[in-house]
């Protein structure tokens, strides 16, 4: 049998993995706190941002041209809802940048829940702290 005809064993190639990354200093676990604790990038916020500010905007010109267009008032619904847009997106590009948004809702409820599990053993822990 020739060594192209030979499959290795998942075990050996395991191995062969975690020799490779001790040889280069690559720790075998990912540090799960740099993930789970730190907060969204820089260029993620600033994405978000934009995107919030574009889309709020471009909405609220297109729910006013299309009252507009309804009514028939011409430039008014799209003038009025243009400022509302522009002042929904101000808001929420408020609330991101002071991290309000993460107060209410399922990001709070997702940080409770993983700092309960952090400070716990179990959930039979949980339950007498409760």
């Amino acid at each position: 049998m020739s060594d192209r005809d030979r499959r290795p064993d998942v075990s050996d190639l395991t191995a062969r993995i975690t020799a490779a990354k001790a040889r280069h200093g690559v720790p075998d676990q990912p540090d799960a706190t740099d993930a789970a604790g730190s907060g969204p990038s820089g260029i993620g916020l600033g994405m978000r941002i934009s995107v919030e500010m574009v889309v709020t905007v471009a909405v609220g010109a297109g729910l006013g041209y299309a009252l507009d267009v309804w009514f028939g008032t011409a430039p008014l619904m799209m003038v009025v809802l243009l400022f509302l847009g522009a002042a929904a997106g101000v808001s929420n590009v408020y609330r991101v940048v002071k991290g309000l948004d993460d107060g209410v809702g399922l990001g709070r409820a997702i940080d409770e829940k993983r700092r309960r599990d952090a400070g716990s053993d179990g959930p039979e822990a949980e339950r007498h702290t409760e």
